[in-house]
């Protein structure tokens, strides 16, 4: 927590699994209602691995709980498109896409790799020490 942020940065993945545990667990109102009180909630790698149903669908009620009321921050490789593979059901897909574009904001950064550049910027600083 910096500057009075609460702030939680979880894998899309991750955090399908763990509401899908929490609904195991009879605990799912509060999981939901923890990730609801967070000022910004950024989910990484969204679109980039299949949800299983339940998961994508409980992704969304976390979604739908933030809605108009706390920031949500996604990081994607893929376009909305291609969401189509990460959640299965063609109506959930379009929902979710609706709720996180609705008075939103999308930079799009490109298809560079961040992380790819970066190793070869110190792959090139390596060899001029040399």
């Amino acid at each position: 927590m910096e500057e009075g942020y609460r702030v939680r940065y979880p894998l899309a993945t991750k955090l399908a699994i763990e509401l899908v545990e929490a609904a195991d667990e009879k605990q799912l109102n509060e999981t939901i209602a923890r990730y609801g009180r967070v000022d910004l909630l950024c989910v990484d790698e969204l679109g980039y691995m299949e949800l299983d149903r339940h998961g994508a669908e409980l992704l969304f009620q976390i979604l739908t709980e933030r809605e108009e009321k706390n920031s949500v921050a996604i990081a994607s490789n893929g376009s909305f498109e291609s969401w189509t593979e990460t959640f299965t059901a063609p109506r959930l897909c379009a929902a979710t896409v609706d709720r996180l574009t609705c008075n939103g904001t999308i930079i799009e950064t490109g298809t560079d790799s961040y992380h790819l550049a970066s190793t070869r910027a110190r792959a090139e600083e390596s060899a001029k020490a040399s």
